[in-house]
């Protein structure tokens, strides 16, 4: 990780410069054909995301095994899905103006009900402004106090509050290195928390549970452009900085490393959503998807609209069904 990742967090100098649609499912990126099985992840599934050389995550090293859906990882074979429990953040709790029958979280729900039954159970515990310390001990044992004797599925999002918790961190000591172990922790209460799902498997799920999570994405398409989003100034950063990909480069490679080693899936977020953020009209951008592309995030700047709730939830589905 480069020193000036936390400064490049908040929108400050590094090496910076001044400066709605229907609740159905979106279609994911179509499978390569052929899929080339010598390729990497990144030329099978976004081939040109990350040509520029400025970074970008590579996770074939790390012995990920992606869906030829290229939504995510295929890492299970989940089946039989009795119970289905949401964790995470404001991604999945849902924020306005997005309407609560559009979020992700609620298409994925009529999705999997339509796969798996209409009678299966389904709890959230996700949380506006979660972290990943916020897995343990407090979403996890309140959503899962007693022995869950129905085959689960968890589905969670999370990390972009680490983020800028790390910003935080610069902004109120200036401390880049307390910055830089922000992100470190962060990737440690992730472990921890994947890591009690297999740990706890054969006592508390005696029939079994699949966790499938969400990487971390990102609103500049690549390109740093901080300003790109209208009212980024209003809520206090912009600026050029395109070493911002190193701070997803690290948490991603981080994340989809643990997804590894305990057996458990992650949908590409940050991939995905990369050429549907506020730089998605520039067809110079390495991201570029075409003319009707699209924005995925609302004026937040830092959540799905509608359309990027349906396109997460579809990387979901598309993770749990091949």
């Amino acid at each position: 990780m480069r020193p000036c990742l936390a400064l490049l967090l908040l929108g400050s100098a590094c090496t910076a410069a001044s400066s709605g649609g229907d609740s159905g499912v979106a279609p994911a990126i179509s499978e390569p054909d052929p899929w080339d099985p010598d390729a990497t992840i990144r030329e099978n599934c976004f081939p040109g995301i990350g040509d520029s050389g400025l970074g970008f995550p590579e996770y074939d090293a790390l012995g990920v095994v992606p869906g030829r859906h290229c939504s995510g990882t295929n890492h299970q074979d989940i089946d039989g899905i009795e119970k289905v429990v949401f964790l995470g953040d404001s991604i999945t709790a849902g924020t306005p103006p997005t309407m609560p029958d559009d979020v992700y979280r609620a298409v994925l729900t009529r999705s999997l009900q339509t796969r798996f039954g209409e009678d299966i159970e389904v709890a959230d515990c996700s949380e506006f402004g979660a972290r990943t310390d916020d897995y343990l001990p407090t979403q996890i044992p309140d959503c899962f106090e007693d022995i869950q004797d129905k085959r689960t599925l968890v589905i969670s999002t999370m990390g972009g509050n680490d983020t800028f918790a790390a910003a935080t961190e610069v902004m109120e000591s200036g401390d880049l290195d307390a910055a830089t172990a922000v992100l470190e922790r962060a990737v440690g209460y992730q472990r921890d928390a994947m890591w009690w799902f297999r740990d706890n498997e054969d006592l508390l799920f005696p029939s079994g549970v699949f966790v499938i999570t969400g990487n971390v994405y990102e609103f500049t398409d690549g390109t740093g452009d901080m300003s790109s989003c209208p009212l980024a100034s209003n809520l206090g950063f912009g600026g050029t900085i395109p070493e911002i990909r190193d701070a997803y480069v690290y948490i991603n490679e981080a994340f989809l490393e643990i997804s590894v080693e305990t057996g458990t899936d992650s949908i590409f977020m940050l991939e995905q959503f990369c050429g549907h953020g506020f730089r998605a009209d520039d067809p110079d951008n390495e991201c570029y998807r075409g003319p009707d592309a699209g924005t995925w995030f609302d004026p937040t700047c830092i959540h799905p609209n509608t359309e990027g709730h349906a396109a997460i939830a579809q990387m979901f589905l598309d993770v749990v069904t091949e």
